[in-house]
């Protein structure tokens, strides 16, 4: 019979397409979630539940804690937390579309400060006209919040933080690391979200479904899969790759907000994934040159 194998430079921009479509539909059911419960008790219990979840399925107690370098853990885990919080905050006040937008600012930085190829400042400069076109400039007046932009720009440095501090050596596997790191997320913000007040039907059954969920889409699951991702792309094509993160993020806001796209943001969808394709493909290509003169010196 056939075997059907997805080759190995094509795993890695597929598992990271699955963590950003994870990621953003739980954007929308946080927004729900928002309702319900305060944004900083959604957030803390997002950290707590995932983290749970997944100590329990990578088995958290067979860590070596003498060889993990705390150092890069904490930073992941700072990192994390920020992002996890102030993200929260800006979609309580912005569309989710335009908060991801602005967050991406922050990935897209780390992007700019690798390229190096001309090929690689074209992919990124069709993200950054993406970014722009996915702006509704018309009705920025009305409907744009500017604590919200703040809140979205602050949310992308603690991206770009946790994009760098996520390819560090941990000293340990990267699912493990994911995990610890979330803890440590957890351990900063429970304490705030403890202090703000949780409500006490927070940890009623039907709750905590709600939030286990939430936890597997937000964190477990994405977070996982972009660490894997880390592990096999370059920085740069980390950041550009995730340009598509703003186009699925206004997709899920219309899907199950109703949250409206213009003309000019379903051309910004069309931009941003050009970009990404195209990204992925010089890539891998100067990959492949790259290793074909290696072979021809030898």
């Amino acid at each position: 019979m056939p075997s059907f194998k997805i080759a190995p430079h094509v795993q890695a921009p597929l598992i990271l397409l699955i963590a950003m479509i994870s990621m953003q539909s739980s954007g929308s059911f946080a927004k729900y979630l928002f309702g319900q419960f305060p944004i900083l008790t959604v957030s803390a219990m997002r950290l707590l539940l995932g983290s749970l979840v997944l100590a329990i399925i990578f088995k958290i107690w067979q860590i070596n804690f003498k060889q993990v370098k705390w150092s890069a853990i904490i930073s992941y885990g700072l990192a994390l937390a920020g992002m996890n919080m102030l993200f929260y905050l800006a979609i309580d006040r912005l569309p989710l579309g335009i908060a991801v937008s602005f967050e991406f600012i922050g990935p897209l930085s780390v992007a700019l400060y690798y390229a190096r190829q001309k090929f690689d400042f074209i992919w990124v400069g069709l993200a950054i006209l993406g970014l722009i076109l996915l702006f509704p400039f018309n009705q920025a007046a009305q409907s744009l919040d500017p604590i919200g932009i703040l809140l979205a720009l602050a949310a992308g440095a603690c991206w770009a933080l946790y994009i760098i501090a996520g390819q560090k050596p941990s000293g340990i596997s990267g699912n493990h690391t994911v995990c610890l790191g979330m803890f440590i997320g957890m351990l900063v913000l429970m304490p705030i979200a403890l202090f703000f007040g949780i409500p006490a039907h927070t940890f009623e059954p039907t709750s905590l479904m709600y939030f286990i969920a939430l936890a597997v889409l937000a964190s477990a699951l994405p977070f996982t899969l972009e660490m894997i991702a880390l592990r096999n792309l370059s920085a740069l094509s980390f950041g550009t790759l995730m340009s598509v993160e703003p186009a699925i993020a206004a997709l899920s806001g219309f899907i199950f907000l109703g949250e409206q796209l213009l003309w000019n943001q379903w051309l910004a969808l069309a931009t941003i994934i050009t970009a990404s394709i195209g990204c992925t493909y010089t890539t891998q290509q100067a990959k492949k040159n790259l290793d074909f003169k290696s072979i021809s010196n030898i």
